[in-house]
């Protein structure tokens, strides 16, 4: 690919990494510094042209198209996110599948999914970072920050756009681990409470139960009751954001560890019994191959952290 920071016209060929792009997408990615403003322009004036055609904004780039891009004047392009401890930890030996089009990664607890809000790193400029053979790399969905396990990233916008369907369609099948407190009797749960998004007044994002809210569906399994704790396998039937955190705690079963929606002082004496992190691990997921159709059933265990939290607790009754 021509370097597009030289004042000359510059040809780009589409390949699969930009496949299905929207042609304005593709330039604010490929054009770092120019306005949006001046983006658009060029796309309205029709010196941005796709094999020699002018396009609009929303135009959806071919595979072995032709991006005719001509020269421009850059701002200061952002420098790239300050390092933080995470840098240090690497994540590729975390990946538990990888070809050419998808990477499963087992997420370490603590580490957001992309950098923001006061986070320098994230876990997708940390990989883009160490796998920079990756010219294409996004997050198929997220986990939050306090929450280990199963993530899933396409290498490949054909496989993103596909597995954005078949999350949105219910065709990607994720259990959770959940550790709460409380005598909990159902082997199996299903709560449907309409979850409702807002600030509160420190401006941070929490989720609330409300009947205006989106439609949410949680399964949850009993797997283990151990002391007055019982482990829970969360399936998600929707993907809302905080959903089995909110369904749980609405319903008197708030997760250990949970600095959210748990009980604080339980959480604060749980600190001192060694648990100190949410108690929350994507630890299964199964689809079909977005490209390949291939099924694939991946699972991690619980992390040894809340293993060893699980193993100090009295009683071993095993359900189901």
């Amino acid at each position: 690919m021509n370097d597009l920071r030289k004042e000359s016209v510059t040809f780009v060929k589409i390949d699969e990494t930009s496949e299905g792009q929207r042609i304005d997408n593709f330039l604010l990615s490929h054009l770092k510094g120019v306005p949006k403003s001046h983006i658009y322009r060029l796309l309205r004036t029709g010196q941005v042209r796709v094999d020699k055609a002018r396009v609009d904004a929303s135009y959806k780039l071919l595979l072995g198209e032709a991006v005719r891009i001509p020269p421009v004047r850059r701002g200061e392009v952002p420098a790239a996110p300050a390092v933080n401890a995470w840098s240090s930890r690497r994540l590729v030996p975390h990946i538990v599948y990888r070809d050419e089009s998808i990477i499963v990664l087992n997420k370490p607890a603590g580490m957001a999914v992309h950098g923001g809000s006061g986070i320098s790193l994230g876990v997708i400029e940390q990989l883009r970072a160490e796998l920079p053979e990756c010219r294409f790399l996004e997050l198929a969905h997220r986990l939050d920050r306090d929450t280990s396990g199963l993530l899933l990233l396409a290498c490949r916008r054909s496989a993103l756009v596909r597995l954005h369907d078949m999350f949105r369609e219910g065709k990607i099948n994720k259990r959770y681990l959940a550790l709460v407190h409380g005598h909990w009797t159902n082997p199996v749960q299903h709560v449907t409470l309409a979850l409702h998004k807002y600030l509160n007044p420190e401006g941070e994002r929490r989720v609330m139960v409300s009947a205006d809210g989106k439609p949410s569906h949680t399964v949850f399994r009993l797997q283990e009751s151990r002391d007055d704790f019982a482990l829970l396998e969360a399936e998600l039937k929707t993907g809302r954001t905080h959903q089995i955190r909110v369904h749980l705690a609405h319903n008197g079963f708030p997760i250990a560890g949970d600095d959210k929606y748990g009980d604080f002082s339980l959480n604060h004496e749980l600190a001192r019994r060694g648990l100190k992190r949410m108690f929350l691990h994507a630890w299964r997921v199964a689809f079909s191959h977005p490209i390949t159709g291939e099924f694939l059933e991946l699972e991690v265990p619980l992390p040894s952290n809340l293993q060893q939290f699980m193993d100090g607790l009295k009683g071993n009754k095993r359900n189901g």
